[in-house]
């Protein structure tokens, strides 16, 4: 599936690639990772975005990859606008430092086709970004990230939250002129093997202990509403 094709993600029906990894034509790496996050629910995936974890809490979403954790700009109303600056390990690889530009729905995904699948509930939580492989990555002249993109897309079940992780690695490499041979170089099959782990892993983590973390949280301010 390519990028262009996001509104796929909109649909809960399963697809060819719900979990694996895929070399596009024109070089990019595609990664798809299915993960359910027992007890949660989408609300609270997207708080804990809002949330800014701190390294603290970023260790404890993966204790074993990840390093550190800060965040530039945004606030937290919404995870929109800010990049978080990470430094982590990827299963099997040496440790990256890397830049996530969280950015608005609208720029992935129809915007009507966006809003009927959430009144409907076929989507519950949507996190999306522009990544960067280095602190040091370049923007275009828009102010956006020169990288890949990510696409975390949840959605309620009766038993917690089903989420969807997409990631185009180097998605912007074919339009500064790298070949796929190039991108396949810089960006080989060993990287999509170690991200695939890397996020599965991550988010189960992340799954024991959101809840009680929201919970603990949120409930001065309003109901929670949990998912069993």
């Amino acid at each position: 599936m390519e990028l262009k094709e996001a509104n796929r993600l909109l649909d809960p029906t399963p697809m060819p690639l719900e979990l694996g990894y895929e070399r596009l034509a024109d070089g990019v790496l595609h990664v798809a990772c299915r993960t359910d996050l027992h007890g949660c629910t989408g609300e609270m995936f997207e708080w804990w975005f809002r949330s800014r974890p701190n390294t603290q809490h970023y260790v404890w979403w993966h204790p074993v990859d990840h390093v550190s954790s800060d965040w530039i700009g945004g606030d937290a109303s919404t995870h929109v606008g800010s990049i978080h600056k990470v430094e982590e390990f990827f299963t099997g690889l040496p440790s990256a430092k890397l830049l996530i530009q969280f950015r608005p729905n609208e720029e992935f995904f129809d915007a009507d086709r966006y809003q009927k699948a959430r009144q409907e509930g076929r989507i519950s939580a949507s996190v999306c970004g522009r990544t960067g492989m280095s602190w040091d990555t370049p923007t275009l002249p828009d102010g956006k990230l020169l990288g890949g993109r990510l696409l975390h897309i949840g959605r309620d079940t009766p038993w917690g939250c089903a989420l969807r992780s997409h990631f185009y690695m180097g998605q912007d490499l074919p339009s500064i002129g790298k070949s796929p041979k190039e991108i396949e170089e810089m960006i080989p099959d060993a990287f999509g093997i170690a991200l695939l782990q890397h996020c599965y892993n991550e988010f189960t983590f992340l799954s024991r202990f959101l809840p009680s973390l929201f919970i603990a949280e949120n409930r001065a301010t309003h109901e929670v509403k949990l998912p069993w």
